[in-house]
């Protein structure tokens, strides 16, 4: 655990917010305090959440946009509970002759400050009910509210349509429920984040009729009081379970027959695919980005095109972005004291020089360097990279349709950029767990490298990626690369931390780098890949170039910034989504 990121004290805090009506008066929803409480509040539900410094590790990018939202409601004063599993086992990632191996670290709840509340049980056919352990956690106005067991597995353990991540979900769902019961918590809104949570609203429907309630009514309650938050691009790519699963693991926890009679008439040839049921339990329904909402194709149960709205991730500037980059963001009039953008803060990004921004990323680079100095390259080495130094990053899991390989594919043409910029190329991503394509084409990357004296000394791939290695790079290198295939990027956050850290960034315009067009940054784009890899390398040129000259590197920096603050902001996202939940009256 890096002593920087997580005890420093930053040097920067926005004002303190007094009373939360003072942001529900500025989103023009002053009637929440009134809908929102600690007894009625806003309910998160997420299979992960990635906040390691409240002993939290997730898988990735929908991990890391949990947290965010977490402690972006923290800041604004918004009741809103996270129902989330706490995982006692989590991956880790070192590498040895050049390829990727995983190890486990046990972790308890009570090592990080979680309250032990109660059990409380689920059942499966054929098997003795599952004890789930319940904790709680309170941050300010937020809480997070997670189950735990011994046996629950590491986050996604199994196949995606295996009977264990089945019941991971039921518990999370069924478990999830009853700990808020336990805990007098009466959701005002549910947030489903992801397909895997809708065993939630369907615990709430089960109740509902259990207790009385018509099976209709029912369900259009529910769903006028959840929203699906979907990140998949194809309904295809979905997990799809058969009846008997469902009849071993979720049925038993079915108390209506009306309910379960319903349940069983979503099968199709004995299938289902989870988020048809949350197609038919939820009302709101959005994307994580505007190409994404458009995109997404989804088909309900008549086949008909599922609508989304959009709502584009944002972060939590406190959390990323370098605390002189905040300040300098403030006392310029930029970003006002709730984190969203001033209503000139177009004019207000022109006053930031040249000589601001070298002095943020040398500030930015010390950071960066304090964090390396106890992680390892391929190598199993720390690096340190110098001061005067250009440096490329890519940073973000390692999937085939981030396609992390693509600059390597001209080595020539990478090893000239490197040094003809005095540059290095910082690699970090973690291939997921069975992903046997990708471990491979790590392990042809490392071996490249290895091959070759010059990409050696200047590329370095750091092991075991985490948030703590994700913000370090956000704010310590110059120039971010992001070249996913076009229409496979739901959202990706990376980008909007360097642009908040005043990087460059070069991009394939997709997910929500595409909300602006044409996208403001370096374009990577073609017909085909080839087309697209020279496009890279022209654009690391340009980039190159940019960072050396004083008028263009403001010029591009303030023309990002421009562009991508109102999106990157955390506070613009959770306005967002209270305004989409709770309409004005």
């Amino acid at each position: 655990m890096d002593p920087y990121f997580y005890t420093e004290k930053p040097k920067y805090r926005p004002h303190d917010i007094e009373d939360a009506s003072e942001f529900y008066d500025i989103i023009e929803r002053s009637s929440l305090t009134h809908q929102l409480s600690n007894s009625r509040p806003y309910i998160y539900w997420t299979m992960e959440i990635y906040d390691k410094a409240n002993g939290i590790k997730g898988g990735g990018g929908l991990g890391v946009l949990a947290a965010d939202t977490r402690r972006v409601a923290e800041k604004l004063d918004v009741p809103f509970v996270v129902v989330t599993p706490f995982y006692r086992s989590e991956s880790h990632q070192k590498i040895t002759n050049l390829a990727q191996e995983e190890f486990s670290e046990t972790v308890s709840p009570q090592d990080y400050g979680f309250e032990y509340i109660d059990d409380v049980s689920i059942s499966s056919r054929g098997f003795p009910d599952a004890s789930l352990s319940i904790f709680k956690k309170t941050l300010g106005s937020t809480q997070f509210v997670t189950i735990s067991e011994p046996n629950f597995g590491q986050l996604y353990e199994g196949e995606g349509s295996g009977d264990h991540r089945l019941y991971q979900e039921v518990a999370l769902g069924f478990g999830g429920y009853k700990a808020l019961k336990l805990l007098g918590i009466k959701p005002a809104v549910i947030q489903l984040n992801e397909t895997a949570t809708i065993f939630a609203a369907l615990a709430r429907l089960d109740e509902l009729c259990a207790n009385g309630m018509n099976l209709y009514e029912a369900i259009v309650y529910v769903r006028k009081h959840t929203l699906y938050t979907n990140h998949t691009l194809l309904q295809a790519a979905e997990p799809e379970f058969h009846r008997s699963q469902f009849e071993k693991l979720v049925l038993p926890n079915i108390k209506s027959n009306a309910v379960r009679c319903w349940l069983m008439e979503q099968f199709r040839n004995d299938r289902l695919r989870p988020n048809l049921l949350a197609i038919e339990l939820t009302e709101a329904k959005n994307g994580v980005s505007k190409l994404h909402a458009r995109v997404a194709n989804f088909r309900d149960r008549n086949n008909d095109k599922v609508k989304f709205h959009a709502i584009t991730n944002g972060i939590d500037l406190e959390t990323w972005v370098l605390p002189e980059i905040l300040q300098l963001y403030t006392e310029s009039g930029i970003i006002d004291k709730f984190g969203l953008p001033t209503d000139n803060f177009h004019t207000k990004i022109d006053t930031l020089t040249a000589s601001d921004l070298r002095a943020m990323h040398r500030a930015g680079r010390a950071a960066l360097n304090r964090v390396l100095q106890h992680r390892k390259d391929q190598y199993n080495r720390p690096v340190q990279i110098p001061e005067n130094a250009l440096l490329f990053d890519f940073k973000r899991r390692f999937a085939n349709y981030k396609r992390p390989y693509m600059p390597f594919t001209n080595p020539k043409a990478l090893r000239q950029i490197l040094v003809d910029y005095n540059a290095h190329y910082i690699l970090a991503g973690k291939v997921h767990q069975g992903d046997t394509v990708m471990y491979q084409r790590l392990l042809e990357i490392l071996q490249l490298v290895d091959a070759d004296p010059i990409l050696k000394e200047r590329v370095h791939y750091i092991q075991d990626y985490d948030e703590e290695l994700g913000r370090a790079l956000a704010v310590g290198s110059n120039i971010a690369i992001n070249v996913p295939e076009v229409g496979w990027e739901a959202c990706g956050t990376s980008w909007e931390k360097d642009i908040a850290n005043l990087k460059l960034l070069i991009s394939t315009s997709d997910g929500g780098v595409a909300d602006i067009k044409p996208i403001a940054c370096l374009e990577v784009s073609g017909k085909n890949y080839d087309e697209e890899v020279r496009s890279l390398y022209l654009n690391m040129h340009k980039a190159a170039r940019i960072m050396q000259n004083d008028s263009l590197l403001e010029k591009l920096t303030h023309r990002q910034l421009k562009a991508y603050l109102p999106i990157i902001s955390g506070a613009r996202m959770m306005k967002d989504y209270l305004h989409f939940l709770f309409p004005k009256r």
